[in-house]
């Protein structure tokens, strides 16, 4: 870090050698609650990363453009434009000029993403046949883990749920219905201000049925209140705290792989939303439904995930093809 000793927090380097009333003024509570952990975990990285390198805060404008150059060829361009975001909310906070705004510095990164830039990698959607592989290869046993992760990826899969809705639902979040099941998300990526969102989750057939499989976990290991996916030790020791995310993704890639599922090595937890979203639509689902089953906002989106797999329906160039005879 810098010669002065300096707090790293809620976005921001605060400098306690200088400037001290901006920072007691700007490190309280609530602004770092104003940005998810996940993100601020992110930012402080980048900041790091930055000083490793050599530059200096605060920075100039010709010195972000230098680690710029430097890493265009090593880094992915969308990194590079998240170290820039990261950089510009440690001036702003710090009451400094910011040198991400300069001209120079936006046509660099333009630049960048420009000759280096590469389409995102995203993981391929896990299908419903897929699942029913991976569920009924986990029919044969009986242990803990294998009830557990049968819930966690049917409930992930058809709540559309990303791995950290996942990891933190909690068995007083869900309400038992007649019709299935609902389960209360109290905090969310796209509800930062705690409204609340609910999941329904219908029952199924006989072949899939979140709600069964995620019924038949909870009785197997007796979970009365608490997080519902929990972690497991040798001997079928249950844990109370809930899983990692990144647990989420070797679950998956591990049942994928003993189930035979093609390109089960490339799979994650993004797989299963992924999944869920562009098969329900080319099932007929609508996009309405669609957005308030995954909770997104905007459509734009919703049809980042869909676009993969529909390049053929309701293709334009067919509207074509069926006028001429």
């Amino acid at each position: 870090m810098n010669d002065a000793e300096t707090i790293l927090d809620a976005n921001v380097v605060l400098q306690k050698s200088e400037n001290t009333s901006l920072a007691t003024w700007v490190n309280n509570s609530y602004i770092k609650a104003a940005t998810a952990d996940n993100t601020r975990r992110a930012y402080r990285s980048d900041i790091r990363h930055f000083e490793a390198w050599g530059g200096k805060l605060p920075a100039k404008p010709e010195i972000v453009s230098a680690y710029l150059q430097h890493f265009a060829t090593l880094l992915n361009p969308r990194t590079l434009a998240r170290r820039l975001t990261a950089l510009k909310n440690w001036h702003h906070y710090q009451g400094f000029n910011d040198p991400t705004s300069h001209p120079v510095i936006k046509k660099t990164l333009t630049g960048i993403l420009r000759v280096h830039g590469k389409p995102k990698e995203k993981a391929p959607p896990l299908s419903p046949k897929d699942l029913l592989k991976i569920v009924k290869q986990l029919q044969n046993d009986e242990s803990l883990a294998v009830h557990r992760d049968n819930a966690l990826l049917q409930i992930g899969y058809f709540g559309g749920f990303r791995r950290s809705e996942l990891v933190n639902i909690r068995y007083e979040h869900i309400s038992w219905k007649e019709e299935g099941i609902e389960i209360l998300l109290p905090h969310s990526k796209t509800d930062q201000e705690n409204e609340g969102q609910h999941v329904a989750i219908p029952y199924g057939n006989e072949l899939l049925c979140a709600v069964r499989a995620l019924k038949n976990w909870v009785q197997a290991a007796n979970i009365h209140s608490g997080a519902v996916f929990r972690e497991i030790k040798k001997g079928d020791s249950l844990m109370t705290q809930p899983l990692s995310p990144l647990s989420i993704n070797h679950i998956l890639v591990k049942r994928a792989l003993a189930a035979g599922v093609s390109e089960a090595s490339k799979l994650s937890s993004h797989s299963l939303r992924r999944g869920f979203t562009t098969h329900a639509y080319l099932a007929g689902a609508t996009i309405e439904t669609l957005m308030r089953q995954a909770r997104w906002k905007k459509t734009d989106t919703l049809m980042g995930y869909i676009d993969t797999v529909d390049r053929f329906k309701e293709n334009a160039a067919m509207n074509i093809f069926n006028t001429i005879e």
